[in-house]
């Protein structure tokens, strides 16, 4: 059904990042894995020819698809204009504004799989099923020490419960794409531990793991100019000795958090203790 799709509208694949996922079997389970409610409202990015669309809508209140690619959304139209239940945004997923949805199932663009998923964890949903590289996949559920372990780790562990559903094959794509994929299933849900402040924190993750093989202590000293700590020898050692002398990769969120919660805390002291001397 789904060769024969790209074989009536002569679509090659690859002009954006495109990989087609031709094995229904795996198209079946990805909705299934949904579990969706007549009440659901889905949100599909890079719908591509809509071979998943069009299971979505048989089992969604509504499905909202986001394609960038003129000639899909040409195919989309032709597919679809007919379906009450099915909307399609024309557009690039990282600079459209998302509607609200309940759920989004995707098989997305991986060039574009970090930007496009802190996007949506910063989004109010239920659940999201969305397909990866494997690699980048197995980075999401990493655990410390192990050497998949990274700043995409520590992002996704602090919005959501993240969880590799199946590894799906470069043969159950056309064009088949270079990696193996995973399907990725994805739970929000409050941090669950404290962050003091969120943006300092996102950055500080980023710039500790930027040092991966350098000691905590090194670390922060070397991306102070993106950091921008006052005082910052001074605040390195305040910090705890113990995480001082690990890397970011031996550290679990929560103390990456914890690290991140106390440099707040000095930062606002020092700037105290400045402002009294003045």
């Amino acid at each position: 059904m789904v060769r024969s799709l790209l074989k009536k509208y002569n679509i090659k694949g690859g002009t954006f990042d495109q990989h087609f996922l031709v094995d229904t079997d795996y198209l079946d389970r990805i909705v299934a894995a949904a579990d969706l409610r007549p009440e659901d409202v889905v949100l599909e990015i890079g719908a591509g020819i809509g071979n998943l669309t069009e299971r979505l809508a048989r089992k969604a209140k509504k499905v909202i698809v986001i394609e960038l690619d003129p000639a899909l959304v040409r195919i989309l139209h032709d597919r679809f204009d007919g379906v009450e239940n099915i909307e399609i945004i024309a557009g690039d997923a990282l600079k459209v504004d998302f509607p609200e949805f309940d759920k989004v199932v995707s098989n997305l663009p991986y060039s574009i799989s970090s930007e496009i998923t802190f996007k949506l964890l910063r989004h109010k949903f239920k659940l999201g099923i969305l397909m990866y590289q494997y690699e980048f996949a197995a980075r999401m559920v990493s655990q410390p020490n192990c050497k998949d372990y990274s700043r995409l780790t520590v992002d996704t562990c602090y919005f959501a419960d993240a969880s590799i559903l199946m590894k799906v094959p470069k043969s159950a794509f056309q064009p088949a794409p270079e990696v193996d994929s995973a399907v990725v299933k994805l739970v929000p849900r409050p941090a669950p531990f404290e962050v003091k402040d969120q943006a300092f924190f996102m950055d500080f993750v980023a710039a500790v793991f930027s040092q991966r093989r350098k000691k905590l202590r090194n670390a922060i000293l070397n991306t102070n100019h993106v950091l921008k700590i006052p005082s910052v020898k001074e605040v390195v050692a305040r910090l705890p000795e113990d995480l001082m002398n690990k890397r970011a990769e031996n550290l679990t969120p929560e103390e990456l958090a914890q690290v991140a919660n106390k440099i707040v805390d000095l930062k606002k002291s020092i700037l105290a203790e400045e402002t009294k001397e003045q």
